[in-house]
């Protein structure tokens, strides 16, 4: 796409050893460095708190004195080293002279710090040497703000690199996992400035990689106020006819559980056939041989029919039912009066502004117990920081360079970059990051991989 490049180009301007005492010339020959990208300068932002922008797990900050510009500072941090390459953070401020000693003088505030900023790391694993890229944005700063980057539809993907350009992000990650080569949509829920897009379909279809602990609905959230946090996230939905209550499963979903109903709107535009085919644990196991769909328009049902697929007018409401599902929607007719309700409530009570369904891993500034410490992949994640920042990680994978890092590895880098919580986001070919308009990781596929969403960060 023309105007967005990869994430090789300027120079480095700091080396940092932490972690490990390793040598920052022995740590560049695990392979060679990938070369941080060239970043536009960054517009001084109003008044607001200072953020320390270069903290992975020590108390190392971008900055630093003149002197650590210039010299590698080796700190004993754990059991991961790192060389970070600073230099597209923008100035933090400086312990410098101001060049003058008299009482009279006068003092100079202190720069404030970014509000957003990139650093790039490269980590010492037992298998090897990984590339890992950080985003750190200060949401507690009038000009930054958290938003779900999406097409028009849930199931429109686009590469992440076109989703930060048509929503004018700084920064953005891919998102959930999702029905890769079906219906694209996302398997858990999403919220759209206030808007409930889709609700999280059953645990058995969620295809993403087993989590201890996680469960159903689990999304990272950003409330209207700017604080991220994690959170769950329950469809409560019901369509009340002549015959009674009927209780909706899920929302704009590629799975309807069996013998249950979903509820479809002009979010979706794919095949909702497909939807009521498989068990709540196999996507391949056969269809429902009950299905059927009832439209309501303007409070009434339009149409009971088979269920179909494509787009759906803006003010339609198309409830798909199979099995029992299918039994009860059945008893509703032509011109029946129906009332549909649902929204998406919060397990901490507090509405999203944006959600992105994903699975926890690092909680009260620990790593999950059980987390997988084998299978080596591209990963995405996103934390939170105990001050209300949000980090935004991808590390990459399946290259001689960067041989990737396992669920458990994850968590510990969430852990060193500042975070307290942090949740599991998709990984592999999907793992893309951008920073001011440069793919700075390196994807796993020769082409970026289309996703239907994406976690961003926007400059008001």
């Amino acid at each position: 796409m023309a105007g967005w490049t990869g994430s090789r180009g300027a120079a480095v301007a700091t080396a940092v050893v932490v972690g490990l005492l390793v040598p920052v010339t022995q740590q560049a020959s695990a392979g060679p460095a990938r070369v941080a990208p060239p970043v536009a300068a960054v517009v001084p932002a109003a008044p607001g708190p200072t953020v320390g922008t270069a903290s992975t797990g020590s108390t190392a900050s971008t900055g630093a004195t003149a002197e650590a510009a210039s010299t590698a500072e080796t700190v004993a941090t754990g059991a991961l080293g790192s060389t970070v390459t600073a230099g597209s953070t923008g100035s933090t401020g400086s312990t410098g002279s101001t060049g003058s000693t008299g009482a009279d003088a006068p003092v100079a505030p202190a720069p404030q710090a970014p509000a957003i900023t990139h650093r790039e790391e490269r980590v010492d694993t037992p298998a090897g040497p990984v590339t890992v890229d950080v985003v750190v944005a200060d949401l507690n700063r009038a000009e930054l703000r958290a938003t779900l980057l999406t097409g028009a539809t849930v199931g429109e993907r686009s590469s992440v690199p076109a989703h930060a350009q048509r929503g004018g992000a700084a920064a953005a990650i891919n998102g959930d996992f999702f029905d890769l080569g079906r219906s694209n949509a996302p398997a858990g829920p999403s919220v759209r400035d206030g808007r409930a897009l889709t609700s999280a379909v059953p645990p058995g279809r969620r295809l993403a990689p087993g989590v201890p602990g996680a469960e159903q609905g689990d999304v990272l959230a950003v409330d209207d106020d700017g604080t991220p946090r994690l959170d769950r996230l329950t469809l409560d939905a019901s369509a009340t006819g002549p015959q009674g209550r009927l209780r909706i499963d899920t929302l704009n979903a590629y799975a309807v559980p069996v013998g249950g109903i979903g509820l479809f709107t002009s979010d979706w535009a794919g095949d909702r056939a497909a939807t009521l085919c498989g068990s709540d644990t196999d996507r391949n196991a056969p269809c429902a041989p009950d299905r059927v769909e009832v439209v309501v328009r303007d409070g009434a049902v339009t149409a009971v029919r088979p269920p179909g697929g494509g787009a759906i007018p803006a003010g339609d409401q198309v409830l798909a039912g199979r099995d029992q599902g299918a039994a009860a929607l059945r008893r509703l007719a032509v011109g029946d009066r129906v009332t549909v309700r649902y929204a998406l409530t919060a397990a901490s009570g507090t509405p999203p502004r944006t959600a992105v369904g994903a699975s926890p891993i690092l909680r009260d500034g620990a790593p999950v117990a059980g987390l997988d410490a084998r299978s080596r992949d591209p990963r995405s994640a996103a934390g939170l920081t105990a001050q209300g920042r949000l980090i935004l990680l991808t590390a990459d994978g399946r290259e001689s360079t960067s041989v990737g890092i396992t669920l458990a590895e994850t968590a510990e880098q969430l852990r060193r970059a500042g975070a307290v919580d942090g949740v599991n986001l998709d990984g592999g070919g999907s793992s893309t990051m951008v920073f001011r308009g440069q793919v700075v990781n390196s994807p796993s596929e020769d082409a970026y991989r289309l996703v239907p969403n994406a976690l961003g960060v926007v400059e008001n």
